[in-house]
């Protein structure tokens, strides 16, 4: 068994997107970033690369590569995940946090876990998704950007 630890943060701006787990969620601002900026999925594709040995997701989809601009976090999932297939694990158990003021995620909580289930081949009841707020305190707090951290355990197959 080997374990991986992934985190991302982004900034919120008006006039982008917001996707969270390969779900777009209605809110006033979204997350900037080449891609789509899904924190929550940055930080599982960088916990599921960490298990294998292999690097960040910077080093495997970098940002200043225009072939991923604005391209959808779940296709570099699915990817990341073929790397894990090939180099003989599956997942065992993701659990992640996300850590935003608003928009409230109770009511996305769910399609994000099928999303992240099938996109890593797993059941859903192999993937926790929780999210907390910082109670207003510093930059999240204040509604300026949205972080995530992602732990998983991964076997070999």
């Amino acid at each position: 068994m080997r374990v991986g630890l992934g985190y991302d943060v982004h900034r919120l701006a008006k006039g982008e997107d917001l996707v969270l787990g390969g779900v777009r969620i209605e809110h006033s601002v979204g997350l900037v970033g080449h891609s789509d900026a899904d924190v929550l999925l940055h930080a599982i594709k960088d916990a599921l690369l960490g298990a294998i040995g292999a690097g960040d997701i910077g080093s495997h989809f970098p940002d200043d590569d225009p072939q991923y601009r604005g391209i959808s976090s779940l296709v570099l999932l699915e990817q990341v995940m073929n790397s894990v297939l090939e180099a003989g694990y599956e997942v065992n158990n993701l659990d992640t946090i996300i850590i935003a003021q608003q928009p409230k995620l109770a009511p996305y909580i769910s399609q994000m876990q099928n999303k992240i289930a099938q996109s890593i081949q797993v059941e859903v009841g192999q993937v926790n998704l929780k999210a907390t707020t910082t109670e207003k305190l510093g930059f999240i707090g204040q509604g300026e950007g949205i972080a995530a951290q992602a732990i998983v355990s991964i076997k070999e197959r």
